[in-house]
Parts: structure tokens; C-alpha cells; sequence
């Protein structure tokens, strides 16, 4: 790390705490002009690339993920930190499995099965727009399934 004022690489860390979800942050101290300066640092994550229904590739966004949760969970007792923690656990789940690439239906089902337990009412909400329900009797087939549990 080098000072951002003399330009020299001898710093030390005088403290360091977490910042949000994924960064650190670290009060450093210039052993040569004896300057003080906050850093954050990142975990930086391989890129994951995402596999559509067509074959087409493109990279995974986080904010597909939580668009899809939020008008699932439209009018529902459900807040913006509620869906942002959910949003958190899947991601984590998905970033877990160390692969490179992952299927667009495989990131549907691991996000249904958190839905399920989150709310039952977006579960079916995401789950008749996720499993292209044809009729009233899938949907129906649906619903009994999660009562059946």
C-alpha cells in the first residue's frame, strides 16, 4: 500500500474493522511522513457468468435477483432490509457453489426455495411467473404442494 500523500510503501495498520457486508476498513499510518488515510478492502469475486434459457451468456446482477424478489413481494409486510438480507443469503448460496458459470434455472430454483420458507404468498407470486404456469390447475398444483408441507 502506498501513501497517498509522499507516494512511499511503507504503511502500517492501525486499525482495522468490518465495514459493510463484503469490506474492511483500515486506519493506516505512513512510516514515512507519519500521515494518516482510511482504506477499504474489497474480497474481490471471480466473475460469474450466467446461463440463459437460449445459451446466451452474460454476467450475473445482483439487482435482477432483487427486482424479481421486490414485485414478488409487492404489497406484503415485507421491508427493503428483509429482501436485502434474503437477497444477501442467496447470493452467498450461489457464490458457495465455486463455479464460474450457473444456469439462470438453477439461480431460479435456489431463490424459490428461500421464497418458500421467506413468504409463501411471493413464493407463488415468483413461482407462476418462474414456472410459466399455463392454467388455473398448475397453479392450483402449486398452492397444494405448499400447503401439503
Amino acid at each position: 500500500m502506498r501513501c497517498p500523500y509522499c507516494n512511499e510503501e511503507g504503511t502500517k495498520v492501525i486499525d482495522s474493522r468490518p465495514a459493510d457486508n463484503n469490506s474492511i476498513r483500515r486506519r493506516r499510518q505512513c512510516e514515512s511522513c507519519g500521515k494518516r488515510y482510511t482504506t477499504y478492502e474489497r474480497v474481490e469475486n471471480v466473475p460469474l457468468i450466467v446461463i440463459k434459457k437460449d445459451m446466451n451468456r452474460e454476467p450475473y446482477n445482483r439487482s435482477k435477483i432483487e427486482a424479481g424478489i421486490v414485485r414478488s413481494c409487492h404489497k406484503r409486510p415485507v421491508s427493503m432490509e428483509e429482501i436485502t438480507v434474503l437477497v444477501d443469503e442467496i447470493e452467498n448460496m450461489i457464490f458457495n457453489l465455486d463455479v464460474k458459470e450457473i444456469s439462470s434455472s438453477r439461480i431460479g430454483e435456489i431463490l424459490m426455495n428461500k421464497l418458500k420458507d421467506f413468504d409463501s404468498v411471493a413464493y407463488v407470486r415468483f413461482a407462476s411467473v418462474y414456472r410459466e404456469f399455463k392454467d388455473v390447475n398448475t397453479f392450483m398444483d402449486e398452492i397444494k404442494k405448499l400447503l401439503d408441507k
